[in-house]
């Protein structure tokens, strides 16, 4: 038994008649009948009922056909698969990031991805939340890792990839003991560093600092969480920071949780709603999600464990 036999077999039925699956096959109809005959003389059945008029199954035609359908359409996914992976070892991937990414791995994630695609051209570019989207908008770049704010428009699809937390820095020794309960209000007289205004951080502060009754005072703006953290080691303020950055390698600062600290939007994978991705793009997409849910899983089971009684 051969393919070619299952392909022309399945043309005449879907077609209705010899002539019709030619035509469709672009080979002459002599040709078609030869081979289904030969399919039938090696299944020792016939297959089709002929008349002048029409081709009909016969049951064990019917019961054939099923199968052969099943297979071809097994043969359709493996070669959609096959163009898919060829898609994207020839393309170009082109992410944003923002310089918080919780405990998304972003170095390790891009080298992975190109130890499985080395052929697909990859470029990052890195900035703040609305800087990347505008980026995404006029599609200088394919996708974004970032925080998702609560005001992200419609216009995207975000999927959350990993929670975040806002922590208080200071500088060694600064105006909060270590170990003390710590409200914002308590350092509503120090100077603030933070990301400038119109960031999602820069709003994050001044409406905790208004909940906690002052305004806070921003003398120091900057454009990325590791130069807010340097500022801060160097005295020059206090700030809101992600849990992430402010526990990163760097110079030293004091790190305080907060009893009524603002939550920091999730970090997630961002794309246009109306913009289809490259095959790399979703190859990565992929990857990501993968990658999230295994750290979920694992997660889980670290829970599991330390919940189970010992002895």
């Amino acid at each position: 038994m051969e393919l070619r036999q299952l392909v022309y077999f399945d043309a005449v039925v879907r077609r209705g008649g010899f002539t019709r699956a030619a035509e469709h096959l672009h080979i002459a109809q002599p040709a078609v009948s030869a081979q289904i005959r030969r399919l039938e003389s090696e299944l020792g059945v016939v297959l089709l009922d002929r008349t002048t008029r029409r081709v009909a199954l016969t049951h064990a035609g019917e019961l054939f056909h099923a199968r052969v359908r099943r297979v071809l359409d097994q043969l359709d996914g493996a070669r959609a698969d096959l163009d898919e992976v060829a898609a994207v070892l020839r393309g170009r991937l082109r992410i944003g990031a923002t310089g918080v990414l919780g405990p998304l791995d972003l170095p390790g994630a891009l080298a992975q991805f190109h130890r499985h695609y080395p052929g697909v051209a990859l470029a990052l570019r890195t900035g703040l939340i609305a800087e990347l989207l505008d980026a995404l908008d006029c599609g200088a770049i394919d996708l974004v890792l970032g925080p998702v704010h609560a005001d992200l428009p419609d216009r995207y699809r975000a999927d959350p990839l990993a929670e975040e937390t806002l922590v208080l820095v200071t500088p060694p020794g600064g105006p909060v003991a270590a170990g003390r309960a710590t409200t914002l209000g308590m350092v509503g007289n120090e100077r603030f560093v933070c990301l400038p205004a119109g960031s999602g951080l820069h709003k994050i502060l001044t409406d905790a600092a208004a909940a906690e009754g002052f305004v806070a005072r921003i003398d120091f703006e900057t454009h990325d969480a590791a130069s807010i953290r340097q500022l801060v080691a160097a005295g020059l303020g206090v700030a809101l920071l992600a849990g992430s950055a402010a526990r990163a390698p760097g110079p030293a600062v004091a790190v305080h949780q907060l009893s009524r600290a603002p939550q920091h939007p999730p970090i997630g994978l961002i794309r246009p709603r109306g913009r289809a991705l490259t095959p790399a793009g979703r190859a990565f997409c992929d990857q990501v999600m993968r990658s999230r849910d295994s750290r979920a899983a694992r997660a889980l089971a670290g829970r599991g464990a330390t919940d189970r009684p010992s002895g």
